[in-house]
Order: structure tokens, then sequence, then C-alpha cells
């Protein structure tokens, strides 16, 4: 007794150390998490009074341009009382570009355009390596460009923020390439859900918006989740609590109003689908002009400044007139005027490698949009379309769900920053459709398809690519063999044997059902004995536990059977009559098949770097 009360302490003590370990080891990683939080929190907060700060002195002092703002945003300083001037305000946003041109080409050339793309690049293919210096860069030359009228967004330079932080620290501790990554990840979600106040919507846009299909990667959420709740606490501390847009308490009670909402969602799919176009497009124009590249995004400014010099509110982030809309202020033309415009603007502010994100835009866009089709429907028919303004949230998540492939994290996106929960039903039908329709378009390009399609998970999935295809896909590999009846002697088939190159001989009876197998190697050792020839028929050398496989049995299982046996035929055999044989598989052709599929898979994860 004594001694089994001994044996149950040791497992006890045991058992407790192996918790003590567990408790110990997420206890380290939730302190990484916080820590990341800490910084993104900080990177935001440092980030947001640049943009303050730039607007006040280069737009407010300088052109007397004073977009309105958001609810949730208040001036740091007070406005001037500088008059407008256009002239200004088409050159500004050239001299921006200018001064962010030579910043980023200078010191960091990976910190141009969208700053999200850069971080699902390093993620999918850098093994969540970022440079230390981009995420400083990325601050200065986004508020640069942002701040002097250029169209964009924060999402992309905190990302970039919060996401290089995440990959120094992970470095630094030498961690691993996965673990880098998720810390990498982790910083996105942080700084993204501060900025926008959404922190929820930030960690799962984290583990979204690397995938063109709808797939998370999961593994990141809860350290998203971690850091991202720390960094909105801190940036609400400084900012204050509360959702970044006003609106009013939207319902909805019509069912009949879902007919415009699908009406919506093709308008924002055709808007989104020219967006990306243009933005790709202009992308293209300025990669072949033959001009120093710090230069470029000082021409995409100038172009910039002309759309603005005509229309303004296309300028900047825009914000503003987003929440002048949400209460049904502004007027179908100027809406539409401030989406198209707001295109053209951002492509060319971000497009000719100026420095900001395109979530800002593309919820301004979705939004005056939005706000366009719920105007002409509500003067179609008043009663059943009764809020306009609804049509503007549901609008800002339809159209980034179109243009970015993240329905799931925009919907929580837009409800948060907005604190409209009442109109999640229309939401999801709005970015679904959004999401079908336009699914082979998308404004971040550095995403992948799926995991399967990404280098950071080369070799997950070998399995589950061979449990993909089936016998059937190998049928040109399936040889046609000769049969031996069963009741062959065996010195008909040692004449048989010396004319043929088989090494494996299928068995069949009278009706030529396959009944047995027998292989060269069973037979070697009494093949040149003599006076067995008439009294050894080939059933009594046949072994009558087969192991065959089907045209519907995947590659995986055929595999191991290879492999368990230690054999290099198999045959094969009609899925609904295991009695009819097929033809012979033979086990060098499926590992070379095997090796083909492997050598695509590394290829195509090669021909992303």
């Amino acid at each position: 007794m004594a001694l089994l009360n001994r044996f149950k302490e040791n497992i006890r003590s045991i058992a407790g150390k192996n918790r003590s370990v567990v408790i110990a080891h997420a206890g380290k990683w939730t302190l990484y998490f916080i820590l990341i939080g800490i910084i993104a929190g900080l990177g935001s907060i440092v980030f947001h009074y640049l943009c303050q700060l730039g607007a006040h002195y280069f737009m407010d002092l300088a052109a007397g341009y004073r977009p309105p703002s958001p609810a949730g945003e208040h001036h740091l300083l007070a406005p001037t009382s500088t008059p407008f001037n256009r002239l200004i305000l088409l050159f500004l946003p050239a001299m921006g570009g200018l001064l962010s041109g030579w910043l980023v080409y200078t010191y960091a050339p990976e910190a141009e355009g969208h700053g999200t793309d850069a971080a699902i690049d390093a993620y999918h293919r850098k093994g969540g390596f970022m440079r230390g210096r981009v995420p400083i860069i990325k601050t200065i030359a986004s508020a640069l460009t942002l701040t002097t009228g250029g169209s964009g967004g924060r999402e992309g330079p905190i990302a970039q923020i919060g996401a290089g932080f995440g990959s120094f620290l992970a470095t630094t501790l030498k961690l691993s390439d996965r673990e880098r990554r998720i810390m990498m990840a982790a910083g996105i979600g942080a700084g993204v859900g501060s900025i926008f106040r959404a922190p929820l919507a930030g960690a799962l846009f984290a583990a979204e918006v690397l995938y063109r299909d709808p797939e998370f990667e999961s593994e990141v959420i809860i350290p998203a989740g971690i850091s991202s709740v720390v960094a909105y606490c801190l940036f609400c501390l400084v900012f204050g609590w509360g959702s970044l847009f006003e609106s009013p308490d939207f319902i909805f009670r019509n069912p009949l109003e879902l007919g415009p909402y699908l009406v919506l969602s093709f308008v924002l799919v055709v808007t989104g689908v020219f967006y990306i176009k243009l933005f790709y497009g202009i992308i293209g124009v300025f990669k072949h002009i033959k001009i120093p590249n710090h230069v470029k995004p000082a021409i995409g400014g100038l172009f910039t400044g002309i759309i603005g010099y005509f229309l303004p509110q296309t300028l900047a982030f825009g914000y503003g007139f987003a929440q002048k809309a949400l209460y049904n202020e502004l007027t179908i033309p100027f809406l539409l005027l401030l989406a198209i415009g707001k295109i053209f603007t951002t492509s060319f502010s971000i497009g000719s490698g100026g420095s900001g994100g395109v979530f800002g835009p593309s919820i301004v866009i979705g939004g005056a949009m939005g706000g366009v089709v719920g105007k002409v429907f509500h003067q179609i028919m008043p009663s059943v379309v009764t809020e306009p303004g609804a049509f503007v949230v549901v609008g800002m998540a339809g159209f980034f769900t179109a243009v970015s492939n993240t329905p799931i994290s925009t919907i929580i996106f837009i409800s948060e920053m907005t604190n409209s929960y009442h109109l999640l039903l229309p939401s999801l039908l709005v970015c679904s459709v959004s999401y079908l329709a336009a699914q082979k378009w998308t404004i971040y390009n550095r995403q992948v398809k799926s995991k399967i399609d990404s280098p950071a998970h080369a070799g997950d999935f070998f399995v589950d690519i061979l449990q993909a295809i089936r016998v059937k896909d190998l049928m040109h590999l399936v040889k046609k063999v000769e049969v031996i009846p069963r009741e062959m002697t065996f010195r008909d088939f040692r004449k048989f044997f010396s004319e043929t190159k088989q090494h494996y001989f299928p068995v069949v009876d009278k009706v030529e059902r396959l009944v047995g197998i027998f292989s060269s190697t069973d037979i070697r050792g009494v093949l040149f004995s003599r006076g067995i020839g008439h009294l050894v028929v080939m059933n009594d050398v046949a072994t009558f536990d087969i192991i065959i496989t089907t045209p519907s049995e995947d590659l995986n299982t055929v595999l191991q059977k290879f492999t368990i046996k230690n054999i290099d035929g198999l045959p094969v055999v009609r899925d609904d009559d295991h009695g009819i044989l097929i033809g012979m598989l033979n086990r060098r052709e499926v590992i070379s098949f095997y090796n083909e599929q492997v050598q695509k898979m590394r290829s195509k994860s090669e021909s992303y770097h």
C-alpha cells in the first residue's frame, strides 16, 4: 500500500510539473503579445499625432482647407483663419509626394505603397521578417503623404508598424519562422484594431486578409486578439473611448429592403473592380516611366492635386464626409463625385509609390456609393427604404469586401467603427454577394488563394494533396497485364515466364474473375525444380489474400499499402466488383507521380518570391 501511495504521489508530482511548464509557456507568450500590443498602441498614438499635426500645418495653415472630421475624432489644435486657397491645394500633394518618395526610396524601398500588402508578403514569403527601419520610415512617409492631401488610409502604415515590431521582437528572441509570422500578424491586428477602434475586427482582419479564399489563419487569431485589446486600450486612453463614426440607430425591419441591398451589392462590385483595375493600371504606368523612383510620388501627387483643385473632398482621409453621409447630409451628385474622385486620387497617391493604406479610402468610397443607392431607392420607394444612411454603413462593408476578400472581418469592422450592430443581416447579404462576385480580384495582390498555396505552409499539405488525388487520376499509369488461369500447370507457366517481363501475375478463374496473385519472387525458389511441372498448378502457388486498390481510393492509402506490405505492384479492380481486374499499378511510378506533385508545389511556391 505504501508503494502504491508513493507511486500516486510521483504521478501527481509529474502532472503538477507538466501543468507548471504549460502555464509558464503560455505566460511567456502572453507577455510577448502584450508587449506587441503596447508598441503597436504607442505606434498608433504617434502616427495619429503626426497626422493631426501635419493636417493642421499643411492643409489648414498653408492651404486653408479644413475637411470635416468623423464624430470620434477631434482636432488637437484650434483651426486657423487661413482663407481657402485652391492653388496651394493643387501643388501641396506633389510636395508631400516628393518628400515621402525621397524618404522611402532612400532608406526603405519596401515601405512604398500600401503597407498591408508588404506585411502579407512578409508573412507568406519572408518568414515574417521585416527590417527594423521599415515601420519608422513608413510612419513618417505616410504622415507626409496623407497630411499634404494625398488620398490614403491609416491601416497600411499602422499594420506595418505593428508587424515590424512583432518581427523585430521575434528576431531578437531568435524564434522560429513560424513564431515570427504569428508575432508579426499579431502586430498587424493590434495596429489596425487600435487606430480604427475596432479590436475584434483587427484580430480577425489579421487572420483573414492573408488569403483570397474565405479562410482564416487560425493560429493568429488569439495572439492578435490579445495584442489588439492592449493596443486599443492604450489608444483610447489618449484619444478617448467610443467608435470612429457616430451613426443614427439604424434598424433592419423590412425584408423588402433586401432587394435594394442586392442592387447595392452589384453596384459595389462594379465600382470595386474599376477601383482595382485603375489602381494597378496606374502602378503599371509608373513602373514603366523612366525617371528616378523618388520623383514618381511627386507626379502622382500633382495629378491628385489637379483632381483636388476641383474636388477637394477627395483629398486626404475623407472620413468626415462619410460621417455626413451617415446622417444623410450630402446630395447624390456630391456622393457620386466623392466616390469616383476618391478612386482616382487614391490610385495616383498610392499607385505612384506614395505611402498610405487602402482601407480608409475604401470605406469612404463604399459609404458614398451606398449613400447614392440608398438615396435613389429612398426617392423611388420611401416606404421601403426609410433610412438612406443605413446604406452608407452597408456600402462601407460591401465595398471593402469586394476589393479585399475579407467578408467576415469587414462586417465586424464596420459594425465596430459605426457602432451600428443592427445592420448585420443586410451587411451579411451584401458582403456575401460582393465577395462571391468579385473573388477573382483583390487590392491586396500579395494574398494567396489558400493555405495550400502559401509558401509559409509548403510541406504542411502533402498528405492532404495525396488524399485529394484518386487512383482514377492515375489511370494512364495502370498497366494491362497478362492474367494466369488458375488451372495452368507450372510447366506451361515456365514457358510463359521466359517470354514476359511481368513481375506480378494475377490469377483468374474460368470466368476471368480475379481470385489470387503471386510475384516472380514467390516462385523463384522452385522455378527450375524438376519433376513438379505437371504436378503443380498456379492455383497452388497464388496467395488468395489479395491487397487491391480501386479507382476511387486516394493516393495516400495506396502508398500506405505499398509501404506496409513492402510490395511493388497493386491490382486495380472495379469499385463495384473487386473480381474484375482493370490492371496493375506500379509502386515506382506512383512515387514518381508523387514527386512530380511535390515539385509542382515547390515551383508554385518559388514563383511567388
